[in-house]
Parts: C-alpha cells; sequence; structure tokens
C-alpha cells in the first residue's frame, strides 16, 4: 500500500493578501422594523413575535396559545399532585 505525498504549499500568501479575502467576512447586523399593529421593534418579512400580526393580518392567536400552555401546565400540576 503506497501513501500519498503531502501537497507543500509553493507561494505563501501574505498578510495583505489574506487580509483583503477576509474583508468580506464582516457580520451584517439583523435588519429590523416596527410592528405596525404594537410598536415594537422585530425582524423584517417576519411574524411579530408580541402580537402575532404580519402585514396587517394575525397569523397566530397568541392570546389562545397562551390560554392552551397554562392549561396545560395546570393538568400537570394535577396529575403531579395526584400521586
Amino acid at each position: 500500500m503506497r501513501y500519498g505525498i503531502a501537497m507543500v504549499v509553493r507561494m505563501r500568501s501574505t498578510k495583505s493578501h489574506r487580509n483583503n479575502r477576509r474583508s468580506h467576512f464582516a457580520l451584517t447586523s439583523p435588519r429590523l422594523s416596527t410592528c405596525s399593529n404594537c410598536g415594537k421593534v422585530r425582524p423584517s418579512h417576519t411574524m411579530c413575535p408580541s402580537c402575532g400580526v404580519y402585514r396587517g393580518k394575525t397569523v397566530v392567536d397568541l392570546q389562545k396559545k397562551i390560554d392552551r400552555k397554562l392549561r396545560k401546565q395546570k393538568e400537570r400540576e394535577k396529575t403531579v399532585a395526584g400521586k
């Protein structure tokens, strides 16, 4: 079985060449906009996480979601207390 020969870098990249290549790696801050319904800050092109509205329409009824979560939590507490 023959072992391959490792490749050797012939031309070393200088610091300036390396840094010029990395100049495009900068992070950008997320685009934020305000919700037209509640006025809180949210990411662009997404549903508002605080009120559930996107482009003037209610996408997710958050109050119903919260009520369901509380009801499940109460049921769990009852089953744990009953044991």
